[in-house]
């Protein structure tokens, strides 16, 4: 994905723009499953929920490390936990909480049945790819 002159200089993002810049930076490294919940007409917690899964410890950590990486500059992560396990790290960005799974934590927590009446944001379709598809 290529950035325009503006868009690469710009030091803010709205929580629409975060939420969608962590599932980039998360299928980067190859998230899969990857989604962006609205949540702000459900709760007060965030506005939204982004949720991706990883196929190992390693990956998922990984996937962590590029979101908070390609955020710095849009401002520190405001909490970050589970970080040294790698089975389910949850990172705090205020407006965006970024859920990443192992993938059998994933299925057993069930965050996405659990948030079902979110809407859900629509992603680039290189996102979209499910897991086991190629791209």
């Amino acid at each position: 994905m290529s950035m325009t002159q503006a868009e690469e200089e710009k030091t803010d993002l709205t929580s629409r723009e975060r939420a969608i810049r962590c599932a980039e930076l998360a299928s980067d490294k190859k998230a899969f499953d990857i989604r962006a919940l609205d949540i702000s007409t459900i709760s007060s917690i965030a506005d939204y929920l982004v949720i991706a899964s990883g196929g190992s410890d390693r990956q998922v950590q990984a996937i962590a490390d590029s979101i908070r990486i390609g955020l710095k500059k849009f401002g520190k992560v405001n909490d970050i936990e589970g970080e040294s396990e790698g089975k389910w790290i949850v990172m705090d960005y205020g407006d965006v909480l970024v859920h990443i799974f192992h993938e059998p934590v994933r299925r057993y927590y069930d965050l996405d049945g659990l948030w079902h009446m979110a809407g859900e944001l629509e992603l680039p379709a290189a996102i979209r790819t499910p897991h086991g598809e190629s791209e």
